[in-house]
C-alpha cells in the first residue's frame, strides 16, 4: 500500500493551538460575561468552534449546558434514537495498539475470521433480532482482511432476505486505507464510513500503537479526507476517551469536525464518543485518562452544542444509566443487542475473544421497549442513505430542521415493521400507542394521511417503502 509522506494531520490538528486553547478556557472558566454570551450564541443552535465549545466543558455551568444541548438535539433530530448493531468479521490484526486485546502479540486470543456462510447466518441472527442497520467491524491484516474480503461481505450482507428481515445499511469501520480502496467501498453502496482517531495526542498516540500500520499518525488522521475524495460522504470520527487527557481529546475532535467541514462542506455524520473498557488483557485504569459519568455526560452535551447537525452515538460499552444520561444530554444513534466477538450472534465465542467488555446486555427487544418509556422513539430508517439523501443533501436538510418531515414519519413506519415482525407482546402494545400519540401530533394533515396509510399497509403485511 503506497503512502504519501504528509504533515496536513498536524496542520488541522494543531498541538499549539489545542495547548493556547487549554490555556484560554483556564484563564477564563469563571469569567461570567464571556461564558453568558457563549450560552447565549450556543442557543442560536448554529455550533460554536472548538475554543468556546471547550470553554464551555471547562466551566461550571452545567445545567445550562445540558438544557441547551437537549433543546438543539430535539431541533434537529426530535425525540428519535436510530439502533444500529455492530458485527464482527474477523479478529486477525497485525497493530499492536495498547488498548485494544485485538493486538498481534495477544497470544492468548484464538483468531476468528467468518467464511461468508458464516457471515449469512450471522446476518440472519441479526435479522430474527429486527436489526436492519449494522456497523460493520475487522481487524487489520492485509493477508486475512484485504479489501477484497470487505467486499464480498458486505456484497453478502446486502443479499440475505430472511422472512421479513433485510439489512439496508451497511456503516464500515475498517482500518485507514487508501483513495481506491474507499472508492471500492463507495461502489459497494456502504453507508457512513468510521474510523476512531482513538487519541489525537501525537506523542500519546504514538506511544498507545508502537508497531503495525496504524501507528503511522498522519495516515490514519488523513483517512476521512481520503475517503471523501474516494466519494464517501458520509463519515464518521470518534475519540476513545480514557486513554489521555479529555480536554485535550475533546478540542481535537472538534477541530476534526471543523476541518471536514472547511475542506469539503460537509462535516462528520456521526460523532462517537466511547470510552475505553476492560477487555482480555486490557485494564482501562492503567492509561490514566479515565473520566466519570457526569464529565461523560457533559462531553456529549458539548459535542451536541459545537456540531448541532451530527448524529452522536453511544454504544453498549457503557450502561443502561449511563447511556440514559447520555440520551439526555443530545445522543441520537445507540446500538443493541450487541455482540463483540466475532460470530458472537449465532454461536458465542469464548470469553476472551471480545474486543471488549460490553455493560449493557440487555436485549434489542428490552432496549426498545425502555426507549419508549423514555420518552422516545425507536428508529431503523435508512431511508436518507438509499434515497440519497447524503453527505452536502442530508446536511442542508438537517441544518434547516427539514429532515425531521422525512425523518419523523419514517421513525414511526420503521418501528411499526418492528412491532409487527419481532416484538414482545408488551412492547408491541407500548409501540402501537406511541404511534397513535406521535401520529396524532404531526402538523400536516395530508402527511398524517400519508403516513397512516403507509402503516396500515404495513399491519396488513406489506414492506419496504424505502425507509
Amino acid at each position: 500500500m503506497y503512502r504519501m509522506k504528509s504533515s496536513q494531520a498536524e496542520e488541522f490538528i494543531h498541538h499549539g493551538e489545542i495547548v493556547d486553547s487549554l490555556q484560554w478556557a483556564r484563564e477564563n472558566r469563571a469569567n461570567d460575561a464571556l461564558l453568558d454570551a457563549i450560552l447565549k450564541k450556543a442557543a442560536a443552535c448554529q455550533g460554536l468552534p472548538h475554543r468556546e465549545a471547550l470553554l464551555l466543558l471547562y466551566s461550571g455551568r452545567d445545567e445550562e449546558i445540558l438544557a441547551i444541548a437537549q433543546r438543539i438535539k430535539q431541533e434537529f433530530y426530535g425525540n428519535r434514537i436510530v439502533l444500529f448493531a455492530p458485527l464482527y468479521l474477523s479478529n486477525y490484526c497485525v497493530n499492536h495498539c495498547a488498548y485494544c486485546p485485538y493486538h498481534a502479540q495477544n497470544k492468548r486470543m484464538p483468531r476468528v475470521k467468518l467464511t461468508q456462510g458464516e457471515i449469512a447466518r450471522e446476518v440472519t441472527a441479526l435479522q430474527d433480532m429486527g436489526h436492519k442497520r449494522l456497523a460493520l467491524e475487522t481487524g487489520e491484516d492485509p493477508v486475512n482482511n484485504p479489501i477484497d474480503y470487505v467486499l464480498k461481505s458486505i456484497e453478502t450482507i446486502y443479499k440475505i432476505k430472511h422472512k421479513n428481515g433485510a439489512i439496508r445499511r451497511v456503516n464500515v469501520n475498517i482500518a485507514a486505507t487508501t483513495v481506491e480502496e474507499y472508492r471500492m467501498l463507495c461502489d459497494a453502496g456502504i453507508g457512513t464510513y468510521i474510523l476512531f482517531q482513538e487519541t489525537y495526542h501525537k506523542e500519546s498516540y504514538q506511544r498507545l500503537h508502537p508497531a503495525g500500520p496504524k501507528g503511522d499518525y498522519a495516515w490514519h488522521t488523513e483517512a476521512m479526507d481520503r475517503a471523501m475524495r474516494g466519494g464517501i460522504d458520509d463519515v464518521g470520527i470518534g475519540v476513545l476517551f480514557g486513554l489521555t487527557n479529555y480536554l485535550y481529546e475533546f478540542t481535537a475532535l472538534m477541530m476534526h469536525a471543523e476541518h471536514l467541514e472547511a475542506v469539503f462542506g460537509v462535516g462528520p455524520h456521526t460523532v462517537s464518543a466511547p470510552r475505553v473498557r476492560a477487555a482480555e488483557g486490557i485494564d482501562p485504569e492503567a492509561f490514566g485518562g479515565g473520566i466519570d459519568d457526569r464529565t461523560f455526560r457533559k462531553i456529549v452535551a458539548c459535542i451536541r452544542i459545537s456540531a448541532p447537525y451530527t448524529g452522536i452515538i453511544i454504544s453498549t460499552r457503557e450502561s443502561k444509566a449511563s447511556r440514559e444520561m447520555a440520551l439526555a444530554a443530545g445522543v441520537s444513534q445507540i446500538s443493541g443487542g450487541s455482540r463483540t466477538s466475532v460470530g458472537g450472534y449465532r454461536q458465542p465465542q469464548p470469553e476472551n475473544t471480545r474486543q471488549f467488555d460490553t455493560v449493557d446486555n440487555r436485549t434489542l427487544d428490552e432496549v426498545v421497549r425502555w426507549l419508549m418509556e423514555t420518552g422516545h422513539i425507536p428508529s431503523f430508517c435508512t431511508a436518507c442513505y438509499r434515497e440519497g439523501r447524503t453527505g452536502d443533501r442530508f446536511m442542508s436538510l438537517c441544518k434547516s430542521g427539514q429532515i425531521q418531515n422525512c425523518c419523523h414519519p419514517n421513525a414511526l413506519m420503521t418501528l411499526q415493521e418492528y412491532l409487527m415482525d419481532y416484538a414482545a407482546p408488551g412492547t408491541r402494545a407500548l409501540g402501537e400507542d406511541l404511534i397513535k400519540r406521535e401520529l396524532s401530533h404531526v402538523p400536516s394533515e395530508k402527511v398524517r394521511s400519508l403516513v397512516a396509510g403507509y402503516l396500515t399497509r404495513i399491519r396488513e403485511g406489506s414492506r419496504d417503502f424505502r425507509i
